[in-house]
């Protein structure tokens, strides 16, 4: 099989193993001797006994609904909606806004810091109607009208399947609501989706304008210290035992982590800034309350497919590696790619990357703006932040400063531009 002579193919993979180093040995992480735990407890079951609104938005007195929403494909999303803040009154017709999260996270990742530096609860204290989507598979979103998480048929799928069946139901969903086009937020694999389903043409009717932070499409110029070992065993490891779903805090995931730090040649200090890149702009109380419901499953098959762009340096469906498969699935003998120079040009976009980021490259990022090159200059903001990498644009204690209220102004100032 292709993939397994490819060891920069798993380059993306990476991440993921940050994080999971993460949970195993945060003090290294941080530089800490004190060898603390920040309260993660490892768990075969993701438990969703509390929603996501009782957990962390009503708690700092916001007003939170809990929805459903099922997609075509069957998989039951927990969406939830903060519909008033602790300012801004309670007007009806707020805008929509949609928080979508990258891979191995949920939506708690919008309101885990403090009200005055979470972007949910910024966006419903500046007067936004703000929801927020929970994907396939996480703590939230663990249901499905057939399946059970426990079928490998549950995890056959890939960050594709999110833009065919996933983002459309959340959105109709949001749009049927309220009547309203919607403002999007995305990040890392939440932008992929969407600027995936806008070359497709998809959800343009719905959308009134997208922020993207740390915008992923090509991923060709990923690197990482830990990438030649976690390339050689991880994806066949994976595939080996049939672990459809690749869940951090899982014994079997955890325990092989900790065969690749053992590994000759793997340094595992220092991983998150080895991975992310340099996060200029968080501390260790932040990463703690996050470490409390992150990081999140995702399907092996979505890291295979994200591996797989690695290696061909395009933004591609994922490849069954057998021409006879993939005829059966996409009537071709290769998956087709989404070509980002079809967005519509007149689609208002805000991209906002970083300097020190080393999963959106900044390389990358560049390559991403050359398709958009012809995009409408009025429609088009690009934000570059020298000192940033992944983690900072979610987790960032000055990210409200920085990146936060630009959003702000850019959905206000596209909402009085001519509709797309």
């Amino acid at each position: 099989m292709a993939l397994r002579s490819s060891s920069f193919a798993l380059c993306a993979l990476n991440l993921f193993i940050s994080l999971l180093i993460l949970l195993l040995e945060p003090n290294r992480v941080f530089g800490s001797s004190r060898g603390e735990h920040f309260g993660f407890i490892v768990d075969d079951n993701i438990g969703a006994d509390a929603g996501l609104c009782a957990s962390l938005v009503t708690v700092h007195g916001y007003k939170c609904q809990e929805f459903e929403v099922t997609t075509d494909d069957g998989y039951i999303l927990s969406v939830q909606r903060i519909t008033e803040g602790r300012v801004g009154g309670t007007d009806s017709n707020r805008q929509p806004v949609l928080l979508q999260h990258g891979v191995l996270a949920d939506g708690a990742t919008w309101v885990l810091n403090p009200p005055e530096q979470s972007l949910g609860m910024i966006l419903v204290d500046n007067g936004f109607d703000v929801w927020i989507s929970n994907s396939r598979g996480t703590r939230y979103s663990r249901r499905h009208v057939k399946l059970d998480p426990k079928d490998r048929n549950y995890w056959d799928w890939t960050w594709g399947d999110l833009v065919m069946y996933e983002l459309p139901a959340v959105i109709d969903h949001i749009f049927t609501q309220t009547k309203q086009k919607i403002h999007y937020v995305g990040h890392s694999q939440g932008t992929l989706i969407a600027l995936a389903s806008f070359s497709e043409g998809r959800l343009i009717d719905k959308v009134k304008s997208a922020a993207l932070l740390c915008p992923i499409a090509y991923l060709s110029h990923i690197t990482t210290p830990l990438g030649n070992i976690a390339a050689r065993s991880l994806l066949g490891e994976f595939m080996t035992f049939g672990l459809a779903e690749f869940n951090p805090r899982s014994k079997p995931v955890l325990e092989f982590v900790k065969l690749l730090c053992a590994a000759p040649g793997v340094d595992c200090y220092d991983l998150l800034t080895a991975i992310t890149g340099k996060n200029c702009c968080l501390n260790s109380s932040t990463v703690q309350m996050s470490l409390e419901y992150e990081p999140q499953p995702t399907s092996t098959k979505n890291l295979v497919n994200l591996a797989q762009m690695v290696r061909i340096g395009k933004v591609s469906k994922y490849d069954y590696g057998k021409k006879s498969e993939n005829v059966a699935h996409y009537g071709q003998a290769k998956p087709p790619e989404y070509n980002m120079s079809n967005i519509p040009r007149n689609l208002p976009l805000f991209l906002s990357y970083g300097g020190q980021d080393a999963l959106s490259d900044v390389q990358d990022v560049q390559n991403l703006l050359e398709d958009l090159k012809f995009h409408d200059i009025d429609k088009l903001h690009v934000q570059f932040i020298k000192d940033y990498a992944h983690a900072d644009f979610i987790l960032g204690v000055n990210a409200r400063d920085i990146v936060y209220n630009e959003i702000i102004t850019f959905f206000r100032n596209s909402s009085l531009l001519k509709s797309v």
